[in-house]
């Protein structure tokens, strides 16, 4: 994590101010949002077709999950322009309805209170004078990603593999404002709340908690800058919370509500909601098991995807032929890339590229020779921590963790 000089830019300034006037309007609703266009995904058992939308403010051409609460899927050819995910090609989710659809940056603010010797009240200029800026690179990944690929199917949104999207966030280590309203002794975790509302009035707001020594690790933070820019209203703005190497569920987004609490989080939302089997990293159970034992779900798990070509592609036979990717650590960071030709019979290193931190994506290349005929690429990851992507996929209620070494088919020609 770096720090940059902790003065408001006035770019920013302006940047932060134009984006809480632009709104979203009626897109949310609006039936402009579905395009023509569409977009087939390989997910088994159907459907397994996407429209495409770009009626979303601040938003490229994404594919359309859900328009309300919006859900839009980030095309998977993005993510090999490089290491960073373009802001206005950054995947979106929502959990409930009833979101803000504008948002003043001046009179926004997140409010710090609970078990703290002072409440404290901040707009994001507010941080941006008071607390040092800091940089970090990190992967904000759904924790369904992925779950249209879950056999037998399970409920929630059937993503591919685009809820995952890699930034450089800037903002205030959340341990600084914690430690401005003064954490009293005995505090066991903080709570995070944001500004999504359920349209059902019984049922629960969206609120996640960390263990209070998580939350202070100096690394989790409030957020106003992504990739050089303010946070769009769909990703959370005026600022959110980044907890590099969880999942996203823990990201809040339009924070308004840190509570730090002196007992255990027991809301919907820590349990049963967003739980997993008591296994990590495989997170994985039988379909129909019994007596299984969850927790929260928790820390991330390495992954790597073939990005320069498709299953399907045509590829010439005989040649160094460049293959390349992307990959991540988890909740640490990539220590190598193993690429295979063969179906996963034999396994070649890649080369690793240029190295952002821990928490980022980190591109891979490697040069094969194909066979004639049909060929499987895949690549597969290890983590610094030594933990390896396995090669049969996890199952749980959730769609949650998906983690397989992925193929890619190929006919060499």
């Amino acid at each position: 994590m770096t720090s940059k000089k902790p003065e408001i830019d006035t770019i920013l300034r302006r940047q932060l101010l134009q984006a809480g006037a632009l709104g979203l309007g009626s897109a949310l609703l609006a039936r402009s949002a579905l395009a023509a266009d569409m977009v087939k995904l390989p997910l088994p058992g159907g459907p397994d077709e996407r429209r495409l939308t770009s009626a979303f403010p601040q938003k490229g051409t994404m594919i359309l999950q859900r328009t309300r609460p919006p859900l839009l899927e980030t095309p998977f050819a993005v993510y090999d322009k490089g290491v960073f995910t373009p802001v206005n090609e950054f995947y979106v989710r929502w959990h409930w309805a009833d979101i803000p659809t504008h948002m003043d940056p001046k009179t926004h603010t997140v409010t710090i209170s609970g078990h703290v010797n002072q409440e404290l009240k901040f707009t994001v200029f507010d941080l941006m004078r008071k607390f040092k800026h800091v940089e970090l690179a990190a992967v904000n990944q759904c924790s369904g990603n992925s779950r249209g690929y879950f056999q037998p199917r399970v409920a929630g949104g059937e993503w591919s593999n685009g809820a995952m999207g890699n930034a450089r966030w800037v903002g205030v280590r959340l341990k600084d404002v914690l430690d401005e309203a003064g954490v009293k002794p005995g505090a066991v975790q903080v709570q995070f709340e944001g500004s999504e509302r359920p349209v059902i009035p019984t049922a629960p707001n969206l609120k996640k908690s960390l263990n209070v020594d998580h939350a202070r690790d100096g690394e989790v933070m409030i957020a106003w800058e992504m990739n050089g820019q303010a946070l769009p209203l769909l990703n959370g703005f005026p600022f959110r919370l980044i907890v590099p190497g969880w999942y996203a569920t823990y990201w809040t987004k339009m924070l308004q509500h840190v509570t730090v609490l002196d007992h255990e989080d027991t809301n919907f939302w820590m349990h049963p909601a967003y739980t997993i089997p008591d296994n990590w990293p495989q997170a994985n159970m039988t379909p129909g098991e019994k007596d299984v034992k969850f927790v929260p779900i928790n820390k991330m798990v390495p992954r790597s995807f073939v990005t320069n070509l498709t299953t399907g592609a045509k590829v010439p036979a005989g040649r160094p032929e460049l293959v390349r990717g992307i990959a991540f650590g988890g909740d640490t960071g990539v220590k190598m890339v193993e690429l295979s030709i063969d179906g996963g019979k034999t396994w070649m290193p890649t080369q690793l590229g240029k190295d952002y931190g821990k928490y980022s994506f980190r591109q891979w290349t490697a040069h094969v020779k194909l066979d004639k005929g049909a060929q499987t690429l895949m690549a597969r990851c290890t983590n610094s921590d030594g933990l390896q992507q396995p090669m049969t996929p996890n199952w749980n209620p959730g769609g949650f963790m998906r983690n397989v070494v992925e193929s890619t088919s190929v006919m060499a020609v």
